[in-house]
């Protein structure tokens, strides 16, 4: 006799964050291909993944435009700038839709970077799930705290990219 296997469902944050994977998949950068979903109670709202602007080409089509950014204690990180992040993207959706992102949830697959993070707040979004760390997120999460945003990370995980030293 085989013993049954209860079926679990995902919880929320588990499902919306798989959406914002799938979401991703349309990105049109290798170094990211990150998605986005913002919800508001319990329903899908806007989405958005890293792209670069519409009608600009792609980093899929022409190559990256790297960006090397020293930091205060001498560190060193990489960025590809061709491409719009997909909560900026997600964001902007919404703007053109007319939709109101007041407290709403936004999933992503990493800490938002700060530019993203201070977006997020003026959105008026109220909680923000990530599937994974992002190695410059430090500040995010401290503008995340001081605006009274709740901030989740599912894994204690850091995205790497190949060229982070």
């Amino acid at each position: 006799m085989s013993e049954e296997t209860t079926y679990v469902r995902p919880t929320w944050d588990e499902y919306f964050i798989k959406i914002a994977e799938m979401v991703g998949t349309r990105g049109t950068c290798d170094r990211g291909r990150a998605g986005c979903v913002i919800t508001r109670d319990r329903r899908i709202v806007a989405t958005g993944y890293v792209g670069s602007p519409v009608g600009a080409p792609h980093c899929d089509e022409v190559g990256h435009e790297m960006h090397t950014v020293t930091h205060e204690d001498g560190t060193t990180s990489r960025h590809c700038i061709r491409t719009t992040h997909a909560e900026q993207n997600a964001i902007c959706e919404a703007a053109r839709m007319g939709i109101s992102l007041d407290g709403g949830t936004l999933y992503c697959k990493m800490t938002p970077c700060y530019t993203c993070a201070k977006m997020i707040i003026n959105a008026g979004i109220k909680r923000v799930v990530c599937a994974q760390d992002y190695h410059t997120g430090t500040r995010s999460k401290e503008i995340f705290a001081d605006a009274k945003v709740e901030f989740a990370l599912l894994s204690q995980e850091f995205v790497i990219y190949k060229d982070m030293k």
